[in-house]
């Protein structure tokens, strides 16, 4: 029903991709255009780098500094208006992460159209795709949802026992006991996160196709990554390789202009060409299911720019 498992091929979109992704940024290279893209990358939430927090270092060795010196907090008198402003500063950072995700859910449509039509386009498509990436914004709230309860499950069957077990005389052995449930949930939770982050990216295009709705896409989708397992575990296995280049020289650029490469929207620009690169991979190695997976199957080109027609479809393998 969704295409036979053995004629779909993993590096073969791979080759057109790049070809894709050539004649969109370098034929002609065009400034405003590449900005223009770039920008509608970054509002899909795909940035190029970024730098590691320090969060750590100060939440470990700081704070058990300061724990082990002065002494439980719970002997310190917290100022009503430190409380306050940290409710407050909860609050604003909470509405922001809200906008963030519905403007990147607004800007993954965009992004997609861009990749699609081969064009540099911002207002028409957030215009066209609203009710798509509305739906996908609800769908993104669910899923944050469950994130959230997920990892507060995970706080109150581990990390609180471990903390109790940690001040217990037998704690070496009270850990032992806990590491194999400990294993487990973490695996879980792995398979979980890979699992839904491979049916998010794909629902965007087939919402883009049929201009559906998130639920629809969803289930799709679903079904789809469960007839035909192998391609898809080889696809991700390969994205998360390709995950790793990205993220390689993300890091390489942050690191040889001096931090400023790792920041929103210029690290976009910098690495535009392997993030469209890999969105374009994406919609090809989609659409050897069938036509009802193809973004190019009803698309229209009214723009002269090369190359006026779709990429071609991709030979079975022999």
């Amino acid at each position: 029903m969704n295409g036979n498992p053995a004629k779909i091929q993993i590096l073969a979109p791979f080759g057109v991709a790049f070809e894709w992704m050539k004649a969109m940024l370098f034929r002609p290279f065009d400034l405003v255009r590449w900005l223009t893209i770039a920008f509608a990358a970054f509002l899909s939430g795909s940035w190029g780098g970024g730098l590691n927090s320090r969060w750590n270092q100060w939440s470990r060795g700081d704070w058990n500094y300061r724990l082990h010196r002065h002494g439980d907090f719970s002997d310190s008198t917290i100022p009503a208006w430190l409380i306050a402003l940290i409710v407050i500063g909860v609050l604003v950072g909470i509405v922001i992460a809200l906008v963030w995700m519905w403007v990147s859910s607004r800007g993954r449509f965009i992004f997609t159209d861009c990749v699609v039509k081969n064009r540099a386009a911002i207002v028409e498509p957030w215009r066209e795709y609203r009710r798509e990436g509305n739906s996908y914004f609800l769908f993104s709230l669910v899923v944050a949802f469950g994130a959230v309860l997920l990892t507060a499950l995970l706080i109150v069957v581990v990390v609180l026992p471990l903390g109790f077990f940690s001040h217990n005389e037998n704690a070496a052995a009270n850990f032992g006991l806990l590491l194999v449930p400990l294993i487990c949930f973490g695996f879980i939770f792995v398979i979980f996160a890979v699992f839904f982050s491979l049916i998010s990216h794909l629902m965007v295009p087939v919402m883009y196709r049929r201009r559906c709705l998130a639920r629809e896409a969803l289930v799709d989708v679903t079904k789809l990554v469960f007839h035909n397992p192998g391609p898809f575990v080889l696809f991700v296995l390969f994205m998360i390789a390709l995950a790793l280049g990205v993220a390689v020289a993300g890091t390489i650029v942050a690191c040889a202009t001096c931090c400023v490469g790792a920041l929103p929207y210029i690290s976009t620009v910098l690495l535009l060409p392997a993030i469209v690169w890999l969105a374009a991979y994406r919609l090809l190695f989609l659409r050897q299911f069938g036509d009802q997976y193809d973004v190019w199957a009803t698309v229209g080109f009214a723009s002269p720019a090369t190359p006026s027609s779709p990429p071609p479809p991709i030979a079975p393998a022999g």
